[in-house]
């Protein structure tokens, strides 16, 4: 587990609708951190049904989701859990906030 704090971007970079990827140094994680209607959330940018980049993908502000562009399974950017086939696990979700005018999340997995 990691106990420090990734920087993402500058809190204006990263708008409502938008996401941005970055990589925890201290476990090796990828992680796309999105913006949806002024709240944030992390998630593993890896798909659970193939190891392929969520951040590929297409969000989808309105429903809250992310469908991976390799097979079609969409997850809430909420809390990970897998929408439809061909995933039905969740992608790991990780704690993000802002702070010093920046965006910040961390792999907090034991």
């Amino acid at each position: 587990m990691s106990e420090t704090w990734t920087f993402v971007c500058a809190s204006g970079e990263l708008l409502p609708g938008e996401m941005k990827t970055t990589f925890d140094e201290v476990t090796g994680t990828p992680i796309v951190v999105f913006n949806l209607d002024g709240d944030l959330y992390a998630l593993e940018d890896q798909c659970t049904h193939e190891e392929f980049e969520l951040s590929s993908g297409a969000l989808d502000a309105v429903e809250g989701s992310i469908e991976c562009v390799l097979h079609g399974a969409r997850f809430d950017i909420r809390d990970g859990r897998a929408l439809c086939a061909p995933a039905y696990t969740a992608v790991p979700k990780f704690p993000v906030k802002r702070d010093h005018g920046g965006v910040w999340t961390r792999d907090d997995r034991d």
